[in-house]
């Protein structure tokens, strides 16, 4: 009798299991660039903040302008359901623990106004920012175009899981050629973890990448579905896709690490497994000027039948300033992320990010562990 056939399981990281390793070269902190490019927009620092309606509003997406960075807005959020957003975010932030759920299928189950569409992204440009903005597949056509018109220069389409090859038995699906033709700005896709997926999305001609399936503090996907790939695996994955597209093509596609990031740590071994910048959500809503007022949740925590999230209390640990740029107090990695950045960017010898995917990572299990007895309590 013929053995039966054994699915094989491959080993994959996360980043509590690498670390890494120091260069051969060693450069000062203030000799790096740790600028990235979408398309030939141009951001000072690599950090995006997540569109979760906790973290981003109009007035959240200037402050990251003029830190540097990009914010994105969520189209399908408070922001363009209703006319004083602020009201709303207070009542979920307010809501008891064990109500916190319903307090959010509430406030989502108005409709989205697509006057507002238009409202925000003016808002946002008056700050003097850049404008991004996300869109699911399904509201994409409707909503796009609206925020294009009213002055956006990004668009980022984002589901759970995203892949060029969507089946469905209903109207024809988005394509994102199409799309490109239709809004004539930047298009950044997510989110994908493997290789396949990211090349075959590369290949519609899109314009950046977004890496995870649910790693995020808020989100629950994993648990509610047993998706997911850990952060260091589809990171690497997905930067072998970049590199074989632009082998191919010339053309170089960033590819974005969405969530999972808790520390600078986190953060520079995303840059290390070749991550172009990275998008975060909690640990901008930390800040005291994250609308959240402490609390984050994510896009698909409201779902009316099978919500995918959990409303988190981070809390409110210090200025945006101080997360992004210190100076700090704390010694937990949680501040001073572009500080951890540029410190790790001179142990390893790297002037850019493009050369920070040189660094060489190992699989380190004990990283976290080896040496901290009386850090993590012992001895007491």
């Amino acid at each position: 009798m013929p053995a039966p056939h054994i699915k094989e399981l491959r080993r994959v990281y996360g980043f509590d299991e690498v670390a890494i390793v120091p260069g051969d070269v060693t450069i000062n902190p203030d000799q790096t660039n740790t600028s990235f490019s979408v398309n030939g927009q141009t951001f000072r620092i690599p950090i995006i903040a997540s569109a979760m309606d906790a973290v981003v509003s109009p007035e959240f997406a200037g402050l990251m302008e003029k830190a540097g960075g990009l914010a994105v807005m969520n189209l399908e959020g408070v922001q363009t359901r209703y006319e004083k957003p602020a009201d709303v975010l207070n009542e979920i932030a307010q809501a008891p623990q064990e109500k916190a759920t319903e307090a959010l299928q509430k406030a989502y189950s108005a409709s989205i106004k697509p006057n507002l569409v238009g409202t925000r992204v003016k808002e946002i440009k008056a700050t003097g920012a850049r404008c991004a903005v996300s869109v699911t597949p399904a509201n994409t056509k409707k909503l796009a175009p609206l925020a294009v018109d009213a002055g956006a220069d990004l668009v980022v389409v984002q589901s759970t899981v995203t892949t060029a090859r969507h089946i469905s038995k209903s109207a024809r699906g988005l394509i994102f050629s199409e799309l490109l033709e239709m809004i004539n700005v930047p298009v950044i896709v997510g989110n994908c973890v493997g290789y396949g997926a990211a090349l075959e999305l590369m290949e519609t001609g899109i314009n950046g990448l977004l890496v995870g399936v649910g790693p995020g503090a808020a989100c629950t996907t994993r648990e509610v579905t047993g998706v997911g790939v850990p952060q260091v695996t589809a990171t690497l994955d997905c930067a072998a896709a970049r590199d074989e597209y632009m082998r191919r093509t010339g053309k170089y596609i960033p590819i974005i690490t969405d969530g999972g990031i808790r520390t600078g740590g986190d953060l520079c071994k995303a840059f290390a497994c070749g991550a172009d910048a990275v998008m975060i959500g909690s640990p901008l809503a930390q800040s005291q000027e994250a609308p959240g007022k402490g609390y984050n949740w994510g896009m698909a925590t409201p779902h009316p039948a099978l919500p995918r999230g959990t409303r988190v209390k981070v809390g409110t640990k210090g200025t945006l300033q101080q997360i992004l740029f210190g100076p700090t107090s704390r010694t937990d990695g949680t501040q001073n992320l572009v500080g951890a950045l540029t410190a790790c960017m001179g142990m390893v010898g790297a002037f850019n990010i493009r050369e920070m995917h040189r660094a060489e990572v190992v699989v380190a299990p004990s990283i976290k562990t080896e040496g901290k007895f009386f850090q993590m309590g012992g001895g007491q």
